[in-house]
């Protein structure tokens, strides 16, 4: 309990080096152990205790001035700042999850599951467990209890009004991901032990349902998602990868030659801190690519402020002033009330009569929900996105992570240009 309470208290303070937690968590499995509870509960209890919590935009900004500083003087004193800026920048939890990922999906559940799902099948095992309840007990509760249990209470939640399904899936995806989950077998091997314990006959009996119910828990997983994809046509439960619609010349903003080699399309959010704008990869992009990259903007106005920031901005558009007022706003985000979009656009030298009338616009309006109905049709729910030559990039969207999927489809398009052979 003393562990626990520690654990809650350093999660209260936002302690942000991972050596405390680490520590108590080993007092704390020690102390599980020798009070002859099951040491997994401190595992469970401990992950809920350390805390995680979005990335603070604060703390990224610092770290980049600790890098610089580091950049310009290099020593162990601003490397050890370095190293300290950037992990106060990522919660404790995030941190320790890309730590023991590897090692727990490589090594800690193989050795598991081989440690405690070996059964010695000779001597007629296999033909008793299948004339046991127990074994059917088994099955039954990973088979169907998953299925229904999961299947129904997401289906009962979603039509009470309780939440929504993520976009792209349906319910018949969420019946096969229910009949699915009678395959996840570690806990199940854990309860067996501590009812019966694995050597006994009764725990023989309940490891062969556990298995046997892996096995026909893929099957039915299977077949419910053949038949969601035939009746109801969930073929895929991914978001779309496509942008939609292409771009337009005479609707979207570029920036660059219409006609340049490559497309970057970004979903941005005037509010939005890591947008590219935002953290400057737009500039290095210009930079490397000059005149053989178009770069579209699409809004995608998500944060407090961002709807009438976007509005603005395609105000500022109507006056032909879009890329400035980009450039300008951008480097002004913690200003982004109406009071603060018409003193920019003062300064900027737009029309402000026109500006304001232009603000609270149907036109306008309507511009801003044609990007929204845009980005809901690709597959863009948060910002930034990127689209490259037409298609939603997954993973890191740093400047050197976009400068990479850029130079990759500009070499997948000049294979295409050449001739073939034959």
């Amino acid at each position: 309990m003393g562990c626990l309470v520690a654990l809650w208290a350093l999660g209260r303070t936002r302690q942000w080096r991972a050596a405390p937690y680490v520590f108590i968590v080993v007092v704390l499995w020690f102390a599980t152990v020798t009070s002859g509870v099951h040491a997994s509960l401190a595992g469970m209890l401990a992950g809920l205790l350390i805390p995680a919590y979005a990335t603070r935009r604060h703390k990224v900004v610092e770290a980049r001035q600790l890098f610089r500083d580091f950049w310009q003087s290099p020593s162990a004193a601003s490397a050890r700042a370095v190293n300290r800026g950037l992990a106060q920048g990522i919660s404790v939890n995030e941190r320790m999850h890309e730590v023991l990922r590897l090692p727990t999906a490589l090594l800690i559940v193989p050795i598991f599951a081989l440690a405690n799902a070996g059964v010695d099948l000779r001597g007629g095992v296999l033909a008793d467990s299948f004339r046991s309840p127990v074994t059917w007990g088994v099955i039954a509760g990973l088979v169907l209890g998953k299925l229904l249990g999961i299947g129904l209470a997401t289906f009962f939640a979603v039509r009470l009004g309780a939440g929504r399904l993520p976009e792209g899936v349906g319910m018949g995806s969420v019946f096969g991901g229910a009949a699915l989950s009678g395959i996840g077998f570690t806990v199940s091997l854990l309860i067996i032990s501590l009812a019966f314990g694995s050597t006994s006959e009764l725990g023989r009996l309940a490891t062969v349902g556990v298995l046997v119910a892996m096995v026909l828990a893929t099957l039915l997983g299977w077949s419910i998602f053949k038949v969601a994809a035939k009746l109801w046509g969930e073929e895929t439960a991914d978001l779309p990868m496509l942008l939609t619609p292409p771009v337009d010349p005479e609707v979207d903003h570029i920036r660059g030659p219409e006609d340049a080699q490559l497309t970057l399309v970004e979903f941005v959010d005037f509010e939005c801190p890591y947008c590219a704008h935002a953290t400057g990869s737009w500039e290095d992009l210009r930079a490397r690519f000059g005149d053989d990259l178009r770069y579209v903007v699409r809004q995608l106005p998500h944060h407090p402020h961002g709807p009438i920031a976007a509005r603005a901005s395609e105000a500022a558009s109507n006056q032909g002033m879009f890329w400035p007022w980009l450039d300008f706003v951008f480097t002004r985000q913690h200003a982004l009330e109406r009071d603060d979009l018409i003193g920019y656009a003062t300064d900027l030298g737009l029309d402000v009569d026109r500006f304001v009338h232009d603000l609270d616009s149907d036109e306008v309006r309507q511009r801003v929900e044609r990007d929204l109905a845009s980005a809901e049709a690709s597959g863009a729910h948060a910002t930034p996105t990127f689209f490259i030559q037409g298609r939603r990039l997954l993973g890191s969207y740093d400047a050197r992570a976009l400068t990479a999927a850029l130079e990759t489809s500009r070499r997948g398009t000049r294979t295409k240009q050449i001739p073939s052979s034959s």
